[in-house]
């Protein structure tokens, strides 16, 4: 049984469709980047500038993103068998590659841990199931559920991942790229710098 609040919860989640993330984000590909077997990602900050890059994690491999241009900067299609998965640690890191392969990156997804679900700046992330196993990820600006406000105002549901396991979903420590990964798929979204964004208050 659930009480009458988590089925009002439940209808609520259910009722609305899925948008696109409000301004200033805007999405990284023009389309989900098909991935196949994927365990999961891991963010890392370019050592030249610090920009968020990504790291994915799959059965065919480790690849590296930039997450504002979507380029794959680095690719490694066949990793040490000792080390191509997470679990094989206690951190749950796989080794870096290309500019980042003097480092370590903790991974987010099958094997366990998570990505950050709050920005410094007020953004916040949830990832709810009204149709279990099937799971929805929520963004919001005011605080989170129980999301009092209008959807497509104060909280947006941007994915859905009724086709495919949810892996990891959540921003990069900078608060400044956000990332859904599922077993066959990956979903960026991005926002300017410091210097030019607006807070989900403004």
């Amino acid at each position: 049984m659930i009480s009458d609040y988590q089925q009002r919860l439940r209808e609520r989640f259910l009722s609305v469709p899925v948008v696109a993330p409000p301004a200033p984000w805007r999405p990284v590909f023009n389309r989900r980047i098909p991935i196949g077997g994927l365990l999961g990602i891991g963010f890392v900050p370019a050592p030249d500038d610090g920009r968020d890059l990504l790291m994915v994690v799959s059965r065919d491999g480790h690849g590296l993103f930039d997450t504002v241009t979507g380029e794959k900067i680095a690719r490694d299609r066949d990793p040490d068998p000792d080390d191509s998965t997470p679990d094989a640690q206690p951190d749950l890191s796989c080794p870096g590659l290309g500019p980042v392969s003097a480092t370590r990156v903790r991974i987010a997804g099958l094997f366990g841990g998570g990505l950050h679900t709050t920005t410094h700046d007020g953004w916040t992330l949830e990832v709810v199931s009204p149709e279990w196993p099937h799971d929805r990820v929520l963004l919001s600006a005011d605080g989170g559920i129980p999301h009092n406000g209008p959807h497509g105002e104060d909280w947006w549901h941007i994915f859905d991942s009724n086709y495919s396991e949810l892996r990891a979903a959540g921003f990069s420590p900078s608060g400044y790229t956000l990332a859904v990964a599922t077993s066959s798929d990956l979903t960026l979204w991005t926002r300017p710098a410091p210097d030019t964004e607006r807070s989900p208050a403004n």
